[in-house]
């Protein structure tokens, strides 16, 4: 798989793709599965998807345009990542190949960053698979941290993967219970 990472001209010739690509699908992991057209302009012309973030079109050369990706901080120690996967290529094992090719993006294009973070939900357990098989570890699970849409929160799971450990092609884990009551 050839994935590449096509910025976004949010404010410009890519709006109206942008806008059809969040709002044409559904996205059933996210705070707000199914925004609207009025909501996502609302927040384009608020400036929401530009402050601290950079937007990427996710391509792959076989596929095409499968997707898109938020990255938030890319300037700081630690950005994390919002990936959106056009329906039709979800559920087609191209998670972790996508997440490997952006770890690398980030490192390579971010020279700042020691860190890559990335969080799901609880429930998206083809996303917590996909960090595990792309490198990541498990560093937080935050009971009722992810607010849904007409339901209950759930936990918010996060995961990181550390630039060394991308270099190296090695997984630095740690000890989770460490103190003792």
């Amino acid at each position: 798989m050839s994935v590449t990472f096509a910025p976004i001209d949010i404010r410009g010739a890519d709006r109206g793709a942008f806008t059809r690509f969040l709002t044409r699908d559904r996205f059933p992991f996210h705070a707000v599965a199914e925004p609207s057209e009025p909501e996502v302009a609302a927040q384009i012309d608020a400036g929401h998807f530009e402050r601290g973030r950079s937007l990427f079109w996710v391509d792959d050369e076989e596929h095409g345009r499968i997707g898109m990706v938020i990255i938030e901080n890319p300037g700081s120690a630690a950005p994390a990542f919002d990936l959106r996967l056009a329906g039709r290529y979800r559920g087609r094992g191209l998670g972790a190949p996508i997440v490997r090719a952006l770890t690398g993006f980030v490192f390579e294009t971010y020279p700042d960053a020691v860190r890559l973070e990335g969080q799901t939900r609880e429930d998206n357990l083809a996303m917590r698979t996909t960090f595990l098989r792309s490198g990541f570890v498990k560093e937080a699970h935050r009971r009722e941290g992810w607010p849904v849409e007409g339901g209950e929160a759930l936990a918010a799971v996060a995961y990181a993967i550390l630039r060394r450990d991308w270099v190296s092609g090695t997984t630095t884990t740690f000890v989770w219970e460490d103190l003792q009551p």
